[in-house]
């Protein structure tokens, strides 16, 4: 019998496949012409093939996706659903950026560029812990929801064990979620300067 990390390991690359592949470039989705198609992406990635599900197979080069990876991906599904859009793009640009900064100060230190490793601060370090908590309350207080919910549930799920690894920094980030942060954040920057020299030029 899979274990309960099998089974909310491969949901979430079913769930991440589904959005990447139906998502993107539909700002107004009809909710009828949706929900077929993400059901079916999703059971289709959860059917056997060769003994294991498609999802399986993603898994094994992947990895399990970050819980914020996940809430992203899942609030993206939800979106033709929800009303708040316009509020929720500018709590998740400040999410992006988030990201972005977590993984300029993990992501090269960890691979030896410096003498200190923050990647062990994810093994329970108290002082750790205490900032996402206070992180998590300035959000909440800011009612930037979507960072409260990335960082209440990557903490509660690597206090339980959710997954394999015990190091809290894989529950909050991966390289997917912060390559997705660069991009985005690119992207946004390059709209605005060119947004900007046009009205100059007018």
């Amino acid at each position: 019998m899979p274990h309960f990390t099998d089974l909310t390991g491969l949901a979430g690359i079913a769930s991440a496949t589904a959005a990447a592949v139906l998502l993107p470039g539909m700002k107004k989705p009809v909710k009828l012409r949706l929900v077929l198609p993400l059901g079916a992406v999703f059971i289709l990635m959860l059917i056997p093939f060769g003994g294991m599900p498609l999802a399986a197979y993603v898994r094994g080069v992947t990895g399990d996706l970050s819980i914020t990876t996940l809430v992203l991906v899942w609030c993206a599904l939800s979106r033709p659903w929800r009303d708040r859009i316009t509020v929720e793009s500018k709590h998740r640009y400040g999410l992006l950026s988030m990201i972005a900064l977590a993984a300029l100060a993990l992501y090269p230190m960890a691979l030896g560029v410096g003498a200190y490793d923050p990647y062990r601060l994810g093994y329970g370090d108290p002082l750790f812990v205490t900032v996402l908590l206070s992180l998590a309350l300035i959000a909440w207080f800011r009612n930037s929801s979507m960072l409260v919910l990335c960082i209440a549930f990557a903490t509660l799920a690597w206090a339980t064990g959710w997954y394999e690894s015990d190091n809290l920094w894989d529950y909050l980030i991966d390289p997917f979620v912060s390559i997705y942060a660069f991009a985005t954040i690119m992207i946004c920057v390059t709209r605005y300067v060119l947004k900007s020299q046009r009205v100059r030029s007018c």
